[in-house]
Parts: structure tokens; C-alpha cells; sequence
């Protein structure tokens, strides 16, 4: 699972802490050769055979020529096997997705767009801080009030962003998914039933749902420091979230991940990668991945972080392959924490066949079964379900996921 990142936008979100730039001019062609190359490079280190999907992320990657997108995804199908159904993925902010544009994302392999996809969020009422998002990157999410949208430093309007979503529509069927934010600072629950309410009518068959984060040093984040701008309360938040989940699962959609939520079976296949802790590369400017180097005869998982700054990165590659800035051998019990984190973001949970894989010494059962005290008491508290299927969370616990997790995390280090 290849994830190329595009770090460059038009300009920076009043709440974005992600590694973006914003700069006079890109020189595309040299990005676009060092993005080939790394993906070459790092591909060929893993020896993957085939691969299950790409994902374009940044940044802005909808601002990246359609031919750097098709020049990547060349490079990826030349290194290793890229099925013809394979999920590709492009991040588009709206003011950059006319509709000649999105053709000639399709035209160069993209099959599903996500509109304004992946902010990193946090779950509300009992959990004050959630596991990271893995994707690492971040488009801002998609606000249907133009009111928020310039609170937020976006630079489309909700007119924009509904055009877009219809065009991207029109073009990848099914395969469009958009993001909802909550937790607005001054943002009403009535407001959000109207958001929510304006998305229903608006969006295709996937929709990701984030809790504003007040990342330290964003504009945003001063303004509510500083008493400009109200911060909302945990209450309201968990009763935001809540309204949200009840009213998306009743106009079809399954809630299979803590933050997302699908209808006709449109799950996002490269995401479900994360959470299921599969291998995945990352290219680009502060990409991060998770595989094995069998090409240089490893036989552990590695955790490898990209340099973070584009031009140092460029360098990088042009002179050895790929602009690694840090890697490290993940341990078997990091490996575990990982997988017991991301796995039970998602409905399913984790399975016994799953577990075993990064554990095939100690069962899902010896670890949190009967004779684990924290998990058992989380269990009797409807909070968790461990049966022939795997251990998973239940709707009420999914809600309140980082609330379970030192616990759990504390009974997977002393087994």
C-alpha cells in the first residue's frame, strides 16, 4: 500500500499543524521524478508482490498535475503488481476540483476521491485524546457554512465545495467521500444538525466525521486561547458526536471505523489497511510507513519516517534512492500495541486469525480472556466483547475508545 504525499497547498488552514508549504512556485517535474523514485526505491526494498491500493495524500494533492499522478502510480505498477481494481485515492480541496481536472485525475488511474479526508481528530466524551491518525496527512474537512469556512481559513465557499462534491460525484460514483467537522469553536448543536443534515442530501456513500483538534501553535488555537473564540465543552461534543452516529446509521451507513462510516459497501480499502495494521510505504515529504525489508534481507517490521522538508527531501532522494529521515525496528510487543490500538477503531475489531499473525505464541484469549482482569471488567461493563470471532468493542464502547486503551494496553505489557 503505497502512500504518496503532495506536501504543497495554496495556504494554510487556520487550525493546520500538518507538514504543509506554501510557496510562490513548485517546480512539479523535479517532485514528480524524486516521488517516482522514492516509490521505486522504497518498493523495491520491501519486495511487495502485489499491491491492494495507493493513496495520494498532502498537502494539497489535487493541486499536483494529473500526469504526476498517472507518473507515480507507472512507477508503482512497474515495481510491483497493481490489479486493475485496486482502490486509488486522491485528497481534493474543493477550490482546486473542477471538473476537467477530475477527468484527468480518472484518466491517469484515480478510481475514488476524498473530499477535504483526514483530519486528525478526537473522540468525544470520556476520551480526551485519540490514537493518532495513522495517514499521518491531512486535508481540511469540508464545511457546508461559509461563516465556518472562513473561521477555518478556507479559501472555496460552501457553493464551491457543494459543486465540487457534485462534479466528483458524477465522475467516481459510489467512490466520493467527504469529511464533516464538529466541535467548531461557538458551533451549536442546531448548527450541526443543519451540517448534518446539508451532507445527507450532498454526499455519496462514504463520509468521515472528526472532532475539531485545537493543535498548539495554529491560529485557531490562539484565538480560542485568547478568548476570541469560545472553546465548546466535553458534553456538547460527546452529544455532537452521538447525533451524528444515530442519524448516519439510520440513513444506512455502517459506523465501521470510530470516525467513519459507509453505506453499499463503499469502506475505504486503503484505510482498512491501517487499521488491520497491514505494511504500507510512504513517499514523500514526512510520509511515515510500516513494512518489512525483505530486499535487504530483513525479517522484521520497520517503522520509517520520510523527511519532513520538500527541498532537503528532493535532495535526499536524488542522492540515495529515498529521503528516510528515521527508521527503526519495531519490537513484537510494539507491533501488538499497534495492532490492538488501530484494530479496535473499526467495528470488526481484532481477529483471532489477525492476532495470531503478529502473535502466534500468545492468544487473543490468553492475553484478555477470564484471567485478565481489566479487559474481563471492561467486558462485564458492555464496553467490550471477546468471542470466537476476536475481541472488539461495542457501540457504546467504540464511542469512548481511548478511555479502554491504557488498560488494555497495560494488561498486553504484563502478559
Amino acid at each position: 500500500t503505497p502512500c504518496p504525499q503532495w506536501p504543497y497547498c495554496r495556504k494554510r488552514c487556520s487550525y493546520c499543524n500538518f507538514n504543509t508549504y506554501v510557496v510562490p512556485a513548485v517546480d512539479e517535474a523535479a517532485v514528480r521524478a524524486c516521488l517516482v523514485r522514492e516509490a521505486q526505491t522504497l518498493l523495491c526494498l520491501s519486495q511487495v508482490h502485489s499491491i491492494t491500493s495507493v493513496f495520494f495524500g498532502g498537502g494539497t494533492p489535487s493541486l499536483a498535475s494529473p500526469s504526476t499522478v498517472a507518473a507515480v502510480l507507472e512507477a508503482v505498477a512497474g515495481a510491483a503488481h497493481l490489479p486493475a481494481g485496486a482502490e486509488v485515492t486522491l485528497e481534493a480541496n474543493p477550490s482546486s476540483t473542477s471538473t476537467p481536472r477530475l477527468a484527468g485525475f480518472r484518466a491517469a488511474g484515480v478510481n475514488r476521491l476524498s473530499i477535504g479526508v483526514q483530519v486528525r481528530g478526537v473522540l468525544p466524551a470520556a476520551a480526551p485524546t485519540a490514537p493518532r491518525d495513522p495517514t499521518v496527512t491531512a486535508l481540511p474537512p469540508q464545511s457546508l457554512d461559509d461563516a465556518e469556512l472562513r473561521m477555518l481559513g478556507r479559501e472555496h465557499t460552501a457553493a464551491e465545495a457543494r459543486k465540487a462534491v457534485e462534479a466528483a460525484r458524477g465522475l467516481f460514483p459510489g467512490r466520493t467521500s467527504i469529511d464533516l467537522l464538529f466541535g467548531l469553536p461557538g458551533q451549536s448543536q442546531d448548527a450541526w444538525a443543519q451540517r448534518l443534515e446539508a451532507a445527507l442530501g450532498l454526499c455519496d456513500d462514504h463520509i468521515s466525521l472528526y472532532q475539531l483538534t485545537l493543535e498548539r501553535g495554529t491560529a485557531l488555537a490562539a484565538q480560542v486561547r485568547g478568548g476570541a473564540l469560545p472553546a465548546p465543552c466535553q458534553d456538547q461534543l460527546a452529544a455532537m458526536y452521538q447525533t451524528a452516529r444515530t442519524v448516519l446509521v439510520a440513513a444506512g451507513f455502517r459506523h465501521y471505523e470510530v470516525s467513519n462510516f459507509a453505506r453499499k459497501g463503499a469502506l475505504s480499502t486503503h484505510n482498512l489497511s491501517y487499521w488491520r495494521a497491514d505494511q504500507y510505504i510512504g513517499v514523500g515529504p514526512g510520509a511515515h510507513g510500516r513494512f518489512v525489508l525483505r530486499g535487504e534481507g530483513g525479517c522484521s517490521r520497520e517503522a520509517r519516517v520520510q523527511t519532513l522538508e520538500p527541498v532537503t527531501w528532493m535532495r535526499e532522494v536524488q542522492s540515495r534512492g529515498h529521503g528516510t529521515r528515521s527508521r527503526a525496528v519495531l519490537s513484537p510487543l510494539e507491533q501488538l500495541e499497534e495492532l490492538l490500538t488501530l484494530g479496535l477503531r473499526t467495528d470488526e475489531g481484532i481477529t483471532h486469525e489477525r492476532w495470531g499473525h503478529f502473535s502466534p505464541q500468545l492468544s487473543l484469549q490468553a492475553v484478555f480472556g477470564a484471567l485478565g482482569e481489566e479487559a474481563w471488567a471492561l467486558q462485564q461493563q458492555g464496553w467490550l466483547v471477546l468471542d470466537t470471532r476476536g475481541l472488539r468493542c461495542t457501540w457504546a464502547g467504540l464511542a469512548v475508545l481511548d478511555s479502554l486503551l491504557p488498560d488494555l494496553l497495560w494488561q498486553l505489557q504484563r502478559a
